[in-house]
């Protein structure tokens, strides 16, 4: 039924709704399994193998549990572990518990949809004076209740004073950003459906053409803007409602790396990353294109090499490019030492603090190339493409010895020496952290967060909820999705076009059969046929909508396609359960858009021409990076969209750095840049 509500997405437009399933405790999505579960009640994708399964039964065999109604208890609890959402029923982001959060009726609101009736406290009186051998209860984990510990006591009331004190340990209530277990496998609430918005109102505050938007990570009202040819701007965001249009000076870049980018109809800088501690230690990165040909010191190890399969004296006859003459660098910059805190630089030097990454580029398009810190793990994620060539002929992307068609996770704070550089065949300076998910595989390269991608182009974390990593992929000739990226998943490409099988044309690298992989599916997309009658598609990623300007859009992860006349967005029903239904949206300008729009012939959308990248600022206000100018999502209101919840509110603005010095200043491209982007196009090809 999963495949058969996936192939559906492809097929319904203005609306379609698709799954993917939580996580595991081990934070990676649920799997299928080829075998039954023989002891647990799960089916379809679960968090348990059969191996696992058998595990549990022993040690609950183990128990020598006499009471049935203790032991039916039990048992449920420890398969709990093998639930699609064990990892929130043991709410492991925060905490490490033995036994799941157990329904408390005491603390669940009426408004619930779980039943009131309190599994902990079922717990308590089928078990209470029933000895339990290894008891899950008798650990000393997170309890809130002053019991002195003897672990070798196997009654609940020897280890707990009270049903009370057993509860507020081991319980919790149910509601809407909580899950609780109540003795059977989690089921969401299905009626709690958010409707989409009406339709997306933008204003035009800027008339330059970036790729990349990042927050100031000082909190303030600043953003830095990229171009594909290698400026960063610093620039101050106005204030909704201002009339005022983005203070950037395009004659004062923040850092010019053009003449270290390499620029062409597929090449350029793709992303850049501030530290999260930037405004106390200035660190920056670039993730950008180079020809070793034209730059001294663009060499490095090529993605087409013995280690994957892949001779290069072979792949002349795949693509005309030269293998490896282009690579994808990541370099570190710093803004120390131009200003008197990193804060307040509003210029960087140029030059090189260190080289990160260094990968030479089999073919000559899907590079991918955004890179980000993650929230809380102060980590870098790397996005890369499969190296390009039509169909990835080398299967890149499946081969898990390369490093193309990959996201990776890296740590850049804990840099290795030289030796430890050769010594573990890294292809950079940076560590690997201990909780990727194959650092321990010698099967897998050690760097890899997720596989199965063919050209990532705009990932975001969800601000209110950072284990909602979304990445959009763009497709090859069908399909272009949008995942939910998850530790260790494999996104099917090339076995798999989206959720559509994929037969490629050449396979000089090999296959992989559909049987040996278990892949994640996309939880949204389109398909090329259905919004261009040339049947040509490229997805830009974008951001779920957390601003208060917007009510009805709150809580919509918003996304688009590169030619401009469509943006969706997809709500979440039921909430957390990964479960998404998408909208082919309305959108407008408004009249009194601080410049003005123009708007496509013989019609009222605004001229976007290409969307680019969408972007987030500090207050969580979306913007649409266009081709044509700078978009930000504003109230409904000033469009005519309805929105009953939409209220006049005042916002306390981010506090902003002083004497920032910017200027308002319409940005006039210079002709190679336009030519540039306009067969920027090509990247997505």
């Amino acid at each position: 039924m999963e495949r058969l509500c996936l192939f559906f997405c492809v097929l319904l437009l203005f609306s379609s709704s698709c799954s993917s399933l939580p996580l595991c405790t081990n934070l990676r999505q649920p799997t299928s399994q080829k075998a039954h579960l023989s002891f647990c009640p799960y089916n379809g994708k679960v968090c348990c193998t059969p191996t696992e399964d058998l595990q549990l039964r022993k040690r609950f065999m183990a128990m020598n549990i006499s009471d049935s109604s203790c032991a039916s208890a039990v048992k449920s609890i420890l398969c709990a572990t093998c639930d699609p959402f064990s990892a929130k029923l043991f709410n492991v982001n925060s905490e490490r518990r033995s036994v799941p959060i157990l329904c408390n009726s005491t603390a669940v609101p009426s408004s619930s949809s779980q039943t009131n009736d309190s599994f902990c406290s079922t717990v308590w009186d089928s078990c209470q004076d029933v000895s339990i051998s290894n008891s899950p209860f008798a650990p000393a984990l997170q309890s809130k209740a002053e019991v002195a510990r003897n672990t070798t006591l196997s009654k609940l009331t020897d280890l707990w004073q009270s049903k009370s004190d057993f509860c507020n340990a081991f319980g919790g209530a149910f509601d809407e950003n909580f899950v609780c277990f109540n003795g059977e496998p989690v089921s969401l609430n299905k009626t709690d459906a958010l409707p989409p918005p009406k339709g997306i109102c933008v204003e035009k505050i800027g008339n330059g053409s970036y790729i990349n938007m990042v927050a100031h990570p000082d909190g303030s009202n600043r953003a830095f803007f990229s171009n594909l040819a290698g400026k960063i701007w610093l620039a101050t965001i106005p204030e909704q409602d201002s009339g005022e249009a983005i203070g950037l000076d395009e004659s004062s870049p923040f850092v010019d790396l053009t003449d270290q980018v390499y620029l062409d109809t597929r090449f350029g800088m793709m992303g850049m990353a501030f530290h999260p501690s930037f405004a106390t230690n200035g660190r920056f990165f670039a993730s950008f294109n180079c020809d070793k040909e034209k730059s001294p010191g663009c060499g490095g190890r090529c993605a087409c090499n013995s280690d994957v399969g892949c001779d290069p004296s072979q792949l002349g006859s795949v693509d005309e490019v030269e293998v490896c003459k282009y690579h994808t660098i990541i370099a570190e910059y710093t803004a120390n030492g131009t200003a008197s805190n990193p804060s307040m630089a509003e210029n960087a030097r140029p030059g090189e603090v260190r080289r990160i990454f260094t990968l030479g580029l089999p073919f000559a398009a899907n590079h991918g190339g955004q890179i980000l810190f993650g929230p809380g793990d102060d980590y870098l994620y790397i996005m890369l493409g499969d190296g390009g060539s039509k169909g990835d002929p080398y299967n890149f992307a499946q081969n898990k010895k390369s490093l193309l068609g990959k996201i990776m996770r890296v740590d850049v704070d804990n840099l290795p020496s030289d030796d430890e550089i050769a010594k573990l065949g890294l292809w950079g300076n940076y560590s690997i952290p201990r909780d990727n998910p194959y650092s321990e595989d010698k099967e897998m390269e050690p760097e890899i967060w997720a596989y199965g991608l063919r050209n990532p182009w705009r990932c975001s974390f969800d601000s209110e909820r950072p284990s909602y990593f979304l990445c959009a992929d763009v497709g090859q000739d069908q399909y272009e999705e949008v995942d939910i990226i998850s530790k260790g998943g494999n996104y099917g490409w090339r076995v798999y076009e989206g959720p559509l099988a994929f037969k490629p044309q050449k396979t000089p690298g090999g296959n992989t059969s559909a049987d040996s992989i278990d892949p994640i599916f996309p939880v949204m997309g389109y398909s090329h046929s259905d919004i261009n009658k040339l049947g040509s598609a490229a997805i830009s990623g974008g951001y779920f909508y957390r601003s208060q300007i917007d009510p009805c859009t709150y809580g919509s992860y918003l996304y688009g396609d590169l030619y401009s006349s469509h943006i969706w967005a997809a709500t979440e029903t039921p909430k957390n359960s990964g479960n998404f239904t998408t909208t082919d949206t309305p959108f407008s300008c408004t009249p009194d858009s601080p410049i003005k729009c123009d708007l496509v012939p013989n019609s009222n959308l605004p001229a976007f021409q290409y969307i680019f990248s969408f972007g987030e600022d500090n207050r969580k206000d979306v913007y649409i990076l266009t081709q044509s100018g700078v978009y930000r999502v504003v109230r409904p209101s000033r469009c005519n969209y309805a929105c009953s919840k939409e209220v006049e509110t005042s916002r306390n603005p981010p506090t902003t750095a002083a004497s920032h010095g910017y200027i308002v200043h319409p940005h006039s491209v210079l002709m190679i840049f336009v030519s540039a982007f306009l067969l920027f196009v090509e990247l997505f090809l």
